[in-house]
């Protein structure tokens, strides 16, 4: 079995509240092993066998449901979760979150790179399947590319994560 890593889309924000010890009992109920939350956001390590497209594909149904909403998962094994954060491209600096973006699919990311931004409140990059971003404390919401990554369909194609966060999945 491999060890997998799934970031659910929009969960205990926007009204999708799901217990952690549920959302455990409903990956175990899938047949997956050794499953394990990471804080309250929708973050769960697990070990199974299969691509990650068909884990993907099941834990959404299962998601769906059970909770009764539109699921949205990135699903990645450790491996591809330790290369994404072992790429990340910005130096840590006091008083500046560093996150990492996960995009569903190629549809968003030109008009993601293409956002307006102000070098002095934020920096983007790209990576494989991501984009990096960095952005001053209190600026995450009302930076040009915090707006732009919460806007529409890119709200739904998307899901963000700190950079601290993935350090923690990956231990």
């Amino acid at each position: 079995m491999d060890r997998y890593i799934a970031l659910l889309r929009g969960v205990n924000v926007g009204g999708v509240n799901i217990k952690m010890a549920e959302l455990a009992d409903l990956f175990r109920s899938l047949g997956l092993a050794e499953v394990k939350t990471v804080l309250a956001s929708g973050n769960v390590v697990f070990n199974a066998e299969g691509p990650t497209t068909e884990l993907r594909e099941r834990i959404e149904a299962a998601l769906r449901e059970r909770f009764g909403y539109e699921a949205w998962v990135h699903v990645l094994t450790a491996d591809e979760l330790a290369a994404v954060v072992s790429a990340y491209p910005f130096e840590a600096r006091d008083g500046w979150h560093r996150y990492v973006l996960f995009l569903m699919g190629a549809e968003p990311r030109e008009d993601l790179l293409a956002a307006p931004i102000d070098r002095g409140l934020e920096q983007i990059a790209p990576g494989e399947r991501v984009i990096y971003w960095t952005v001053e404390r209190g600026h995450t919401l009302d930076s040009a590319f915090g707006k732009r990554s919460n806007a529409g369909k890119n709200k739904v194609l998307t899901t963000n994560r700190n950079l601290n966060t993935l350090q923690k999945l990956l231990s």
